[in-house]
């Protein structure tokens, strides 16, 4: 099975973009040289990217006028967005999902390939969280409170442990943090306790 690894840039207080959709000036504070060859080392091991609708829009609006590797990985690799309101996904090799998010992400991972990653897509990717879908979570944690903003994790999030599987400090002050979520089937028994 291919493994689906989240990816997103997340202030200290937990905010993925500010209270505006698309608000992320502040992806500056820990954008940078060593961000850049992370990105490009990622891209060797991804297969496809998967995105809701917002994160879709704002990717679409901004990636086809861009140059460099990355401009050029972004309009080349293939894309899969989520919405049941979009009527047609033009950006290059891009797939429209409109029902059964849960299903289709399954499907996709059973498909052989590379590594299926979520960029953005808090939305999507609280559904996918909630279903155990994801394998790998990886954060950029910027050096930032941001004070107010749309949270990365929703606060219908279930409790759910993580395993450390790196912590890769930057001189930007960022840290990026590769944590692994708990399987239900890995977490340990809890005690029963009567009630008298």
């Amino acid at each position: 099975m291919r493994k689906l690894i989240m990816w997103n840039l997340v202030t200290l207080d937990g905010f993925f973009e500010g209270p505006k959709s698309w608000e992320i000036d502040w992806h500056d504070t820990v954008w940078g040289e060593e961000m850049e060859q992370y990105a490009i080392e990622q891209s060797k091991s991804t297969g496809a990217l998967l995105f809701g609708r917002v994160t879709y829009e704002g990717m679409a609006s901004y990636w086809p006028s861009q140059k460099g590797d990355i401009a050029d990985f972004m309009n080349t690799i293939p894309k899969v967005v989520f919405s049941r309101t979009l009527k047609k996904a033009d950006w290059n090799n891009t797939t429209l999902v409109k029902e059964n998010v849960v299903e289709e992400v399954r499907k996709l991972k059973r498909q052989p390939g590379k590594t299926l990653f979520v960029f953005g897509s808090a939305d999507l990717s609280s559904t996918l969280l909630q279903h155990g879908l994801f394998d790998e979570l990886d954060l950029a944690l910027t050096p930032l409170l941001l004070g107010h903003g749309n949270p990365l994790f929703k606060a219908d999030s279930k409790r759910l442990k993580m395993k450390l599987l790196e912590a890769r400090p930057l001189k930007s002050g960022g840290v990026i943090l590769r944590y692994e979520p708990e399987r239900a089937t890995d977490a340990p028994a809890l005690p029963r306790t009567s009630k008298a």
